[in-house]
């Protein structure tokens, strides 16, 4: 195998097989290719027995990918002995083998998150069926102990004392005895399990170390500590322990990854050797130089800077905008432009957001433009349970017959209409056959629904019935709305739910969304109603292809909208990034901590590394908050790009259609919306 196409750094990193070694690889800079030509010159060139050696990444797309480059190099025979796994199937295969020295059999299940939440709801209707907390609250709790490594006795002591805490802590033993009395195991348990095998069956884990003689971790920084702690005792043998990864573009602090693993790397392995991959060979000059001072302002790091023999290429583009609306459309302009006259096609441009709010509006632009896109990750918007529970009310307002709906508001929020109470309700509308709001209307009168349970339903009669005038009195429906969320306390009901602060407050933005919608669909159009704006968000609700895989998703030629979370690996000719403000990137949860910002920052480098040609950061002076334009301000991290690799840009001006009816594309968007 010849090593002539690698550059210095990467072939030191190939040729440096014994020890504990630390692969520092910047973004773009072919840490892929080290890796398979690593595994390839120990096959070939060392003579190591495929068997002997273990590569190990984060996702089965990865494991494949690298399987066929080594196959490539060494052969298929030869690349199929090697394993190349998941965490969490490398484990598998181990207890597979070895579980029953535990106590449970060969032929378990492993129970996905719909199964362990079934089971969780169960215990939690045992302990207190009045509780209300939500399964997959307290499944978060748990998973997070199992990837601390904290069983169910050492559980107490690390919970908080809030009410989700207190039923995690009550729940976890009983969810474990009823796994392993199904002989069943969740996924955490797969990693948790075989640390916990190798701790007590010493000859078991001195039995994979003497197997696994040279051992490989992609991505490295993204580990947690059960992650790590396998991994290390994996290694404790022969201590030829080879990680790759990049401490810049560790975004998922949230989800258990401690940074702490690759920045602590020598003291964890003495005599570690460290080689750091700097050369990109993805993104220009400029985009380098401001990924570069970017990340420089975070102190706990490992020092690198990435460099490219290419072109200096474009300035990254600054674009100052009004609103959200005058954002999404001066991104728009410059993708029909590049695709117009530049030749380029849709899937080379990436939109890039911070949080999912942010993605209604681009959706409603992007299909009003009738420019294609796909959505990689997350919900579409208005699948969001925040959002339909929302969206809910207004369309029960409009249309009393949709029972649907009406049955979905009936006691959200919390209202004091129990189940016994919409039972007799349901039975009066079927034995009298009149429509559900009739004889909701009329429950003071029906046998059966007590005073109490009476009062909360007539209150429920009077709040729609008012909220309707309001909206047929026309104009300021985002007023209403407004209104309607704030008298029955939905975003307090949010708060309320036993959640991470994070996903509450993304649920709330969520419910903003649809009153900023509600008012920039009342400055465009001449006789707004409500009836007017659902049927618009119906359009945009339409059946969408949500099968599809991510891979096959990102083959069509289409914009891609996405998370800066899920673009990590990804990368594209032309990158925006919306947002570039306070309060969105760094997020504002994340303003009071040091270690926050430096994870928002991390994320930034990482939207930025992503663009191989050009970058455009969008802004906006202001931004619509229930209805009422909001000032922003710019995001801290602009201030930390050199001014001699940006530019101002025009928000709008770029030509869109070739030949004499040129037009711009708030004119196409004024004729789509019928003004």
């Amino acid at each position: 195998m010849s090593l002539t196409s690698l550059n210095s750094q990467q072939c030191e990193a190939v040729l440096h097989t014994e020890g504990p070694l630390l692969l520092l690889a910047g973004a773009g800079s072919g840490k892929t290719k080290v890796v398979t030509h690593r595994v390839a010159h120990l096959v070939g060139a060392r003579g190591v027995e495929p068997e002997q050696i273990l590569a190990v990444t984060f996702t089965n797309k990865a494991a494949r990918e690298m399987q066929e480059r080594i196959a490539g190099l060494v052969g298929r025979s030869k690349a199929e002995r090697i394993q190349v796994s998941t965490f969490h199937s490398l484990c598998c295969r181990i207890l597979r083998t070895d579980i029953e020295t535990l106590g449970y059999k060969s032929n378990f299940s492993i129970y996905g998150t719909s199964d362990q939440q079934r089971l969780i709801k169960d215990l939690i209707n045992n302990i207190d069926p009045a509780s209300g907390i939500p399964a997959d609250a307290v499944l978060w709790k748990i998973s997070d102990a199992k990837n601390r490594l904290l069983p169910p006795e050492k559980f107490g002591s690390f919970m908080a004392g809030d009410l989700v805490g207190a039923m995690a802590r009550a729940v976890y033993p009983e969810y474990q005895k009823s796994l392993k009395s199904y002989n069943a195991i969740d996924f955490d348990d797969l990693i948790m399990l075989v640390v916990r095998l190798f701790t007590e069956f010493p000859a078991v884990e001195a039995r994979y170390q003497e197997r696994f003689r040279y051992i490989m971790v992609d991505e490295y920084q993204d580990t947690n500590l059960a992650q790590f702690t396998l991994m290390r005792r994996l290694a404790g043998k022969w201590g030829n322990f080879c990680v790759v990864g990049d401490d810049d573009q560790s975004i998922y602090g949230w989800r258990g990854a401690d940074p702490g693993n690759i920045l602590d790397f020598e003291k964890h392995f003495p005599g570690a050797h460290v080689i750091k991959l700097e050369q990109n060979y993805r993104s220009t000059a400029h985009i380098l130089k401001a990924a570069n001072t970017v990340i420089r302002h975070n102190n706990k790091r490992k020092e690198k800077a990435l460099w490219t023999a290419g072109v200096a290429g474009e300035k990254l583009g600054v674009v100052r905008c009004i609103d959200a609306e005058d954002e999404a459309r001066a991104v728009i302009e410059r993708i029909r432009h590049n695709v117009g006259r530049k030749r380029m096609a849709y899937r080379d441009h990436a939109i890039l957001l911070r949080t999912n709010a942010q993605t209604l509006v681009f959706e409603q632009e992007l299909r009003f433009a009738e420019v294609p896109y796909v959505l990689i990750g997350g919900q579409q918007f208005f699948d969001r349970k925040e959002v339909k529970d929302a969206i809910a009310y207004l369309r029960f307002i409009v249309n009393p017959y949709d029972e649907v709906n009406l049955l979905r508001i009936l006691n959200y929020p919390r209202r004091g209409i129990g189940r016994t109470t919409a039972d007799l309700l349901i039975r009066a509308s079927i034995a009298g056959r009149e429509p559900l709001w009739q004889v909701i209307r009329k429950a003071r009168l029906l046998e059966g629904v007590n005073a109490k349970a009476a009062d909360a339903v007539g209150g429920f009669v009077a709040l729609i019935e008012e909220r309707r005038r309001g909206f047929r009195a026309g104009g300021r429906l985002a007023a209403t709305a407004m209104e309607l969320f704030a008298t029955i306390g939905l975003e307090a009901e949010l708060r309320r739910e036993p959640d991470s602060r994070e996903r509450i407050e993304r649920r709330i933005e969520n419910v903003q969304e649809i009153v900023n919608a509600l008012a920039t669909y009342e400055g465009r159009v001449g006789q707004p109603t409500l009836s007017g704006f659902l049927e618009k968000v119906a359009l945009l609700d339409r059946d969408e292809p949500g099968s599809e895989s991510k891979e096959k998703k990102l083959a069509q030629d289409a914009v891609v909208l996405m998370s800066l979370h899920s673009s990590k690996g990804l990368e594209f000719p032309h990158v925006f990034m919306p947002g570039f403000e306070e309060g969105f990137l760094p997020h504002r949860k994340s303003v009071s901590d040091v270690f926050d910002v430096d994870e928002e920052r991390r994320l930034c480098y990482v939207g930025i590394t992503r663009a191989r040609e050009k970058l455009t950061l969008l802004h906006a002076d202001a931004r619509m908050k229930y209805g009422k334009a909001e000032p922003r301000e710019t995001s801290r991290f602009l201030a930390e790009i050199p001014e001699e690799v940006r530019r101002e840009e025009a928000r709008a001006g770029f030509q869109l259609v070739e030949g004499d009816e040129q037009a711009s594309l708030s004119d196409l968007f004024a004729r789509l919306m019928g003004e």
